[in-house]
């Protein structure tokens, strides 16, 4: 049940935390839209560059790299200057790569220019996303309840809008420049807007008037030596297998259902949408789900229904066949990240340090996926290079007791 309103710390007022929520779900779904209005051109993108689908993985690479920096530098950003001021200054930085990376592909097609604003919009995404997951979870506890899931369905918003507006944007034949620039400036101009509506993550304390949510008393070592958590990694582990089954549907989706089901770029498209549709549902239904069966339980059959999706969309060449199985492979992906992050965050003192070193693993399937896939999938075909995701969620299915529910002493 949410807490009474004069119970919220730092004498924060019931107006001021909905307006807190109200900016973090405004970021989640601004970091959704730049994201999908680049995926769902991924085909547009590789015919444009003239490259091989290899060569489209170390595109890709170039923004898991950039995110990766983010990730790694992102707990120590947050503790000198805060969640706030990081989400305002990385979405910022994310706009102004992603308008370049545009502008790479429509003026002379320049693959490193690409490359490069790439790796800067991954570096702001990155950091970004550690900062408004963990400015979510302080939210969720101030709050009181679940809310974390509807953070993520509202970036599952932003996808959705994001796919449809690549979707219109190549049935128009829009120029990627213009395309990219275009969503760069309402991410920034929102963007920024959402993330100075939040409060400061400092505000809340334990009950007892303990600890602050961040563990910046511990210095950059202490936030270093969380690596050596079993129960971080093995959350980092879920979060690495869902966050493979969503990133590659954003990675690949739309250009596997045009290689490997022979559906044309605008149908490609709406194939990615019908993902991001189901991985929406999948999020608003899940506070309810994981208050009624808890974290772990939700996590495995979770697992079983991205599985599933996958080898139906994999081996199935019937078309609406093989979309039902990106139904259930939007649904499986729905809630592990979600629900690995409010994990790593059960312990407000030390949040800060666990979201990032979760985000990091989790990742690193961005970082290494895109070129091996990649590898794969010039070499098998896409369809089967896909099968490494099946594998990596098989793996986060059996870590999911890592996510149990653990209350502070």
């Amino acid at each position: 049940m949410p807490r009474a309103a004069d119970t919220y710390p730092a004498g924060l007022n019931r107006r001021q935390v909905i307006a807190w929520r109200n900016g973090i779900f405004v970021v989640f779904a601004m970091c959704g839209i730049g994201l999908a209005s680049w995926m769902a051109r991924t085909p547009a993108i590789k015919q444009v560059l003239g490259i091989t689908t290899a060569q489209m993985g170390i595109i890709i690479f170039g923004l898991a790299l950039g995110s990766i920096l983010g990730l790694t530098l992102s707990s120590h950003a947050i503790v000198r200057f805060g969640a706030r001021a990081v989400m305002a200054g990385c979405l910022v930085v994310a706009s102004i790569g992603l308008a370049t990376a545009g502008s790479g592909v429509t003026f002379g097609a320049v693959f490193w220019v690409v490359f490069l604003g790439l790796a800067f919009f991954g570096f702001g995404m990155g950091m970004c996303d550690v900062a408004m997951n963990l400015s979510g979870a302080v939210n969720e506890r101030v709050l009181g309840r679940t809310i974390m899931p509807v953070f993520h369905a509202f970036f599952s918003f932003g996808t959705m809008i994001g796919a449809g507006l690549g979707a219109l944007a190549e049935l128009v034949h829009v120029p990627l420049a213009v395309h990219a620039t275009a969503i760069g400036v309402v991410m920034l101009v929102a963007g920024v807007a959402g993330a100075l509506a939040t409060q400061s993550e400092r505000t809340l304390r334990e009950d007892d008037g303990g600890a602050e949510s961040t563990d910046n008393h511990d210095g950059w070592r202490g936030r270093l030596a969380i690596w050596k958590d079993a129960r971080t990694l093995l959350i980092g582990i879920i979060v690495l297998g869902m966050a493979f089954a969503e990133g590659s549907a954003n990675d690949w989706l739309s250009l596997a259902s045009v290689e490997g089901h022979g559906v044309d770029k605008p149908t490609a498209a709406v194939v990615f949408g019908i993902f991001v549709t189901a991985m929406t549902v999948g999020r608003l239904l899940g506070p309810r789900v994981l208050d009624r069966y808890g974290r772990v339980p939700v996590l495995r059959v979770s697992a079983g229904l991205a599985s599933l999706g996958l080898l139906l969309f994999i081996f199935v060449p019937v078309l609406w066949i093989a979309i039902a199985g990106v139904v259930l492979w939007g649904l499986g992906s729905a809630l592990g990240f979600p629900t690995g992050m409010s994990a790593a965050a059960d312990d407000p003192r030390t949040a800060a340090a666990r979201v990032s070193v979760v985000a990091t693993i989790g990742y690193f399937a961005f970082l290494v996926g895109p070129p091996v896939i990649g590898f794969l999938g010039q070499h098998f075909g896409i369809l089967h290079g896909l099968l490494l995701v099946l594998v990596v969620i098989v793996a986060a299915g059996f870590a999911s007791g890592a996510a149990r529910e653990r209350t502070l002493d």
